[in-house]
């Protein structure tokens, strides 16, 4: 891990008794799953910056990698998050 990872997964705090453990922005009420989520919906980081204005970009970095994090520890564990049709 860089120190450029490590300085942004420092951002992130995971406390069980803080948002049922979900993954937050430390110091911030903004979980890692609504910040992605206005990704998705189409906001560019700018316009997340917006959204969250108590956020910083490096935050909203630290909250893609945290995402960029977990997807390569699911490749190496062979975990497939991937919506299947039966």
């Amino acid at each position: 891990m860089t120190m450029d990872e490590r300085t942004l997964l420092e951002r992130i705090t995971v406390d069980p008794e803080l948002f049922g453990g979900r993954p937050i922005v430390q110091g911030q009420a903004i979980t890692v799953e609504g910040v992605l989520a206005s990704m998705v919906a189409g906001a560019s980081l700018e316009e997340v910056l917006i959204i969250y204005s108590e956020l910083s970009r490096e935050d909203v970095l630290a909250c893609l990698e945290y995402a960029r994090r977990l997807v390569a520890l699911m490749r190496l564990k062979g975990t497939d998050l991937t919506l299947r049709r039966a």
